[in-house]
């Protein structure tokens, strides 16, 4: 009998497996749980792996800033630096976040963006908090099952590639109101340096570089060839100027006619044309039709603490229901990343998750039982379920989503010397979006329309099952992780923090928090710390490598839980504010190191 190459090498690795299993017994007299050494191995395989995008380590001194007077942390440091000099010209926080939203359009092509969409949480000096939605929409013309074929089964990459994963772009509308209602400066005044940086070129990073590299086989089109490879065929390489002619037009227009140039004329014809010609369904009538909301702010407390956050559709409802479910626990006694209090972080997770997915949508569409989920006893209710150093089975929870019926963003903080916090994250949804731009724009568009539900019970890209809530319709905004938060202590800011990350965003923030908190860690430590996270469906905690040791592995396993190693995670770029030594720290995520920390 014929073994096959696969069988052959599943006999090999069981025999490894089974061949140390033996030796750590002789030699070490450990009986370790058989899981941890797959995840040993996929570990190795993940750092060995050229493409993988590993966490660079890189000392506190490049990555924390102290100040008494403002702060601005990005993704990007020549975008960084474009908000230092919005502050330097008289402008305030927000003049500062809407240079810093052009500036990444330029400087982190990836995940800023001209061509995706948003939110801004403010916070202004005098204490009001306001949040604006400028989330991409549907177009008129779609359809909840769109991306199913004729058997009724997801075609994955019609959500994700070309013109028909599109969505109706907000930010330049977004940023263009926020300017007008809290900003100072003109808006000539804060798209100049954006302008330069596209015109002129800046030169390439490491971490510049590292993107690039990484996403080059979506650079398939010529005109998105001809700006992102070298001679529409080669690599950039770190010192290489990115020189993007066609962008910097595109921010003229915007500069001298503002956003109704976008939505109303030459670019919004130009991208509504793009799309006819390649089987995508925008129309001029949708960009005339879109609006974006100003609101309240979401707020929840978490031990005296004021966390203000994203509304739906936006991540703050899954921030707060896991910081309701944990602060029935003493995190601090129990000790940072111990078993025990990893088992009850990644409890909250399961449970705000499957909320998540299950009640969560456009609320303008959709009924939403906010006031039950973030209430304190219901949170109550939920710990009574937790079972002690048991995992609980995630698909009990996601049932009701099962049953038939039916990572890339960026975010920038910004105070300044008056006290105005503002906390933008904004998207294109994957690295380069759906890879298409429209003739010479110069710019991206996203592939945001994959965050809605293609079918219920099936995963998108970020493993999302998402339920009928989130269903597409006509002008819907997609559910969407992205959670600007802002904390304040005694009246007070204490925290500006956020970052990109698809569905990790929520549990990224509430380890920052919770780090910040209970742990009682400095910012530099709370933003750098080793991350956890866990949805339920795919039933698997994502960690990074090396972040938890052996013996904590080992624990979880025994509880249930499948560990796997993860790298892709966001970048939790943070602000926190001291009264009492009346310093402001920034801290650039090590994940990210083209961003940069400034004062």
């Amino acid at each position: 009998m014929k073994i096959s190459k696969i069988s052959k090498y599943i006999i090999l690795f069981t025999s490894f497996l089974i061949f140390i299993t033996l030796l750590d017994i002789i030699t070490a007299k450990n009986i370790y749980h058989p899981l941890i050494y797959p995840y040993k191995f996929l570990s190795w395989l993940i750092s060995t792996d050229s493409n993988s995008a590993q966490t660079p380590n890189y000392s506190p001194s490049k990555m924390t800033v102290s100040t008494k007077n403002r702060m601005v942390v990005t993704t990007q440091h020549e975008a960084t630096k474009v908000g230092i000099q919005i502050l330097n010209l008289g402008g305030n926080a927000i003049d500062a976040a809407v240079a810093v939203g052009y500036a990444l359009a330029v400087t982190d092509p990836c995940c800023g963006n001209l061509g995706g969409g948003g939110f801004m949480l403010i916070r202004l000096a005098n204490g009001k908090e306001t949040f604006i939605n400028f989330r991409e929409k549907a177009p008129l013309a779609a359809t909840p099952n769109m991306y199913l074929d004729e058997q009724g089964k997801v075609v994955t990459d019609r959500s994700r590639k070309g013109y028909l994963a599109v969505g109706v772009p907000g930010t330049v509308k977004g940023l263009d109101y926020a300017l007008n209602q809290y900003g100072t400066l003109s808006r000539q005044q804060v798209i100049k340096p954006s302008i330069q940086l596209a015109e002129k070129g800046f030169i390439l990073t490491e971490g510049d570089i590292r993107i690039l590299k990484l996403n080059e086989k979506k650079f398939t089109e010529p005109n998105v060839a001809a700006i992102f490879l070298k001679d529409r065929k080669n690599s950039y390489q770190v010192g290489d100027y990115l020189i993007q002619k066609d962008l910097a037009q595109t921010l003229k227009l915007l500069s001298d006619q503002g956003s109704d140039v976008f939505y109303n004329g030459i670019i919004a014809q130009k991208i509504v044309q793009a799309s006819q010609a390649n089987q995508g369904i925008l129309s001029l009538k949708d960009f005339q039709q879109y609006s974006i909301t100003e609101q309240e702010p979401l707020r929840c407390n978490y031990r005296g603490y004021v966390v203000i956050s994203a509304p739906p559709p936006g991540g703050g409802t899954t921030v707060c229901q896991m910081l309701n479910i944990l602060e029935g626990y003493n995190l601090k006694k129990l000790g940072f990343q111990t078993p025990q209090s990893l088992h009850l972080m990644l409890s909250a997770m399961l449970y705000a998750y499957s909320d998540r997915n299950l009640y969560l949508g456009d609320p303008k569409f959709v009924n939403i039982p906010l006031d039950r989920l973030l209430a304190k006893d219901y949170a109550k209710q939920i710990r009574t379920k937790i079972l002690p150093n048991k995992a609980r089975n995630p698909e009990e929870l996601y049932q009701p989503i099962l049953k038939p019926e039916g990572m890339n963003t960026t975010h920038y903080s910004v105070v300044d010397k008056d006290g105005n916090a503002v906390s933008v994250t904004y998207t294109i949804n994957s690295n380069f979006g759906a890879a298409v731009m429209a003739g010479d724009t110069g710019f991206l568009l996203n592939n945001e329309m994959d965050d809605f539900t293609s079918k219920p019970g099936e995963a998108n890209q970020f493993s999302l099952v998402q339920g009928n809530p989130n269903l597409i319709q006509p002008q819907k905004q997609p559910l969407s992780s992205m959670s600007p938060t802002i904390v304040t202590t005694n009246g007070q800011l204490f925290l500006v923090t956020g970052t990109p990350g698809g569905s990790t965003i929520p549990t990224t923030i509430v380890q920052v928090i919770t780090n910040l908190i209970d742990h009682q860690m400095n910012l530099e430590k709370a933003v750098n710390s080793s991350r956890i996270h866990y949805q339920g469906l795919p039933n698997a905690v994502l960690n990074e490598p090396n972040g938890l040791n052996e013996t904590t592995i080992q624990k979880l396993l025994e509880m249930g839980y499948t560990i796997m190693p993860f790298y892709n995670w966001g970048a939790a770029e943070s602000i926190k504010i001291d009264p009492e030594q009346k310093l402001i720290y920034g801290v650039n995520d090590r994940r990210k190191p083209a961003g940069q920390a400034l004062d």
